[in-house]
């Protein structure tokens, strides 16, 4: 039998970032009575840990250098993330601030969950 308890904490040991999860939501202006979709904040420095998936890949055009990579996310499996949301990792080794959107989440083990990230900037 697994000891789905002890596998999880091993797991979390790794874990030393911190995630900050927002998410679009709809929220109507009392002035002007449009809808409008609002980045809400839904869990704030959740302990996680990234993982890169692959290189970067550049896009060099005559006006920008686009920027694109992939990462992997291992969190809490109690925590509902959706496609979209935007996820803010605190890395906490440098205190650097990287922001990403994610993707859509395979089913939670009972001990973690694993979420694709995509960052995407210019240079």
């Amino acid at each position: 039998m697994i000891n789905y308890r002890r596998h999880r904490r091993a797991i979390e040991r790794m874990y030393e970032d911190r995630a900050t999860i927002s998410r679009h939501t709809p929220e109507k202006d009392p002035v002007s009575k449009e809808t409008k979709q609002v980045l809400q904040q839904v869990y704030e420095d959740e302990p996680c840990k990234l993982s890169q998936t692959g290189l970067p890949r550049n896009g060099q055009t005559e006006a920008q250098n686009d920027i694109r990579y992939d990462v992997k996310l291992f969190i809490a499996p109690e925590l509902e993330i959706r496609q979209g949301d935007v996820i803010a990792v605190t890395r906490v080794a440098t205190g650097q601030v990287e922001k990403f959107s994610a993707g859509k989440p395979f089913p939670p083990y009972s001990s973690h969950q694993e979420i694709y990230l995509t960052a995407k900037g210019w240079a």
